[in-house]
């Protein structure tokens, strides 16, 4: 049985160590929050919680990912580690690395490469005894400046991150931004209007 929130076991970590030091032994209904000096990126701890949990699925979302994260997953994919991959990634990200991301169809599948206009860094690594999620502010790729992560297992965020990636739409490769935008919001995205016009800033 996983642990109910109630019995969630939360840990606070300032980390200076690697991924392995920082995550520990995973549990179920475990929660950690932890804040790195980029000595770890998305990848490691995905890495790290398919290494603890056996084989296992795995979905992304990020903003920028390079071409050491795509070798990452097709090592994993040759080793027998990955039972799916998918990612979903920020339409300039398509057209920054159209190569990646049509290496990365190519190996995974057409279905496996969602791209929308998004910001979040998500990752799910889940089988049938596991359901992990990881976010925070690290893309894929590392970065040498300060960052943060949650980890959780079991918690209902899992689900709700699963429903919207099952709702995101199949685009063609290298669709405009429009066709993204209607996508979305079943409109075009006027980028020079403020959403917030109206709403009262903060004063000191």
């Amino acid at each position: 049985m996983q642990a109910t929130k109630t019995t969630r076991r939360r840990r606070v970590v300032d980390s200076r160590q690697n991924v392995a030091d920082t995550v520990g032994t995973v549990e179920h209904g475990m929660s950690l929050f932890a804040i790195t000096r980029g000595q770890c990126s998305m990848i490691d701890v995905v890495q790290y919680l398919i290494s603890q949990i056996g084989k296992a699925s795995v979905s992304v979302w990020t903003w920028a990912a390079g071409d050491h994260e795509a070798k990452a997953f097709e090592w994993m994919l040759q080793s027998g580690q990955l039972e799916t991959a998918s990612i979903v990634i920020d339409r300039s990200a398509e057209h920054r690395n159209t190569p990646l991301v049509e290496r990365w169809r190519e190996r995974f599948g057409p279905e496996s490469v969602r791209v929308i206009f998004t910001h979040a860094k998500i990752a799910r690594v889940w089988n049938s005894d596991w359901r992990f999620v990881v976010r925070g502010s690290m893309n894929l790729n590392q970065n040498p400046r300060y960052e943060q992560f949650d980890l959780t297992e079991g918690g209902p965020e899992f689900d709700l991150i699963a429903g919207v990636e099952a709702s995101l739409p199949l685009l063609s490769p290298m669709a405009s931004s429009r066709e993204t935008s209607l996508a979305m919001h079943g409109k075009p995205i006027n980028w020079q209007l403020n959403p917030f016009a109206g709403v009262q800033s903060w004063q000191p």
